[in-house]
């Protein structure tokens, strides 16, 4: 299994040996997105649960955007006392996030394929012109004892699994807008599909919903033979529990509902069939 960097915000994670002669094979990834683990209401019970449940049987893991929150600093408006854990209180602030981190994520490190922006990171880069994700990615393949190497991506780009003759691609998006109460980010999936073409799957984060959806289109195989293609549209969750009971805080005030925590496990399923003929089938639930 190799993970190549194609472009810096494109990567092919190669399974050709691990599918080898195989007329079929099964891949997992989690997609995960909006963990907020440096804020006090990331609940990482359920975070740890969920990548051990990766660490167990080897599931492959995609960070999709604000993999931290990072709002304490000292010119950041959005600063609360309550908002900090005590082992971030200090002076050296992002330092202690991007370090504490690196060293939480250590025994999954080698799951990790690549881990994209979100809105949280690239305000940091605005506000304080230093790049914490790159620097905890750097942190992470630092103290990682193995030969896997964890790639930084963009706040969108494409992940890409290679099964050998065939491929399944992702586009992946960390999302923009506010969600709404009633659409939970439906427009945001449809919109999708005008502008990123060639994709299976498609998949975003930020507005703190938790589904799939399934399109199909009309297109043309290799071969310029009418088929149809059925692409996966994914909004993945947060780890940050905000609506607290509904009892305070900025986001009751803004009228926002509770929203669903955890993220979405994606599988494959890959068949080749004695014609020589390959699908690959795709679906996603909660984890």
């Amino acid at each position: 299994m190799i993970l190549r960097e194609i472009t810096r915000n494109s990567h092919v994670l190669d399974l050709s040996k691990k599918v080898g002669a195989k007329a079929n094979y099964q891949q997992k990834i989690a997609t995960l997105s909006d963990l907020h683990w440096d804020n006090p209401k990331c609940d990482r019970d359920l975070l740890k649960k969920h990548l051990d449940l990766c660490l167990k049987n080897d599931y492959r893991i995609h960070l999709n955007g604000d993999t931290f929150c990072l709002m304490q600093g000292k010119y950041d408006p959005r600063k609360s006392k309550s908002s900090i854990r005590p082992e971030h209180n200090v002076n050296n602030y992002l330092d202690a996030v991007v370090e504490d981190a690196a060293n939480w994520f250590k025994p999954y490190a080698h799951l990790i394929d690549v881990v994209g922006y979100g809105n949280h990171e690239t305000n940091i880069i605005k506000r304080m012109e230093t790049d914490p994700l790159q620097r905890f990615v750097d942190a992470l393949n630092g103290v990682s004892k193995t030969d896997h190497k964890v790639f930084t991506g963009g706040y969108g780009g494409w992940y890409i699994l290679g099964f050998g003759r065939a491929s399944y691609k992702i586009k992946y998006f960390h999302g923009s807008g506010g969600g709404g109460v009633v659409t939970r980010g439906e427009i945001n999936l449809t919109r999708a599909l005008s502008y990123f073409h060639g994709c299976d799957c498609f998949m975003m984060g930020h507005v703190h919903e938790n589904k799939e959806s399934n399109v199909v289109v009309e297109t043309l195989d290799a071969h310029n033979k009418q088929i149809d293609k059925e692409i996966l549209l994914m909004i993945t969750g947060t780890y940050k529990e905000e609506y607290d009971g509904g009892f305070m805080g900025f986001h009751v005030e803004r009228g926002a509902p509770p929203k669903p925590v955890g993220g979405r496990l994606l599988t494959l399923d890959y068949n080749r069939k004695k014609t020589g003929r390959i699908t690959i089938k795709a679906k996603s639930e909660k984890l």
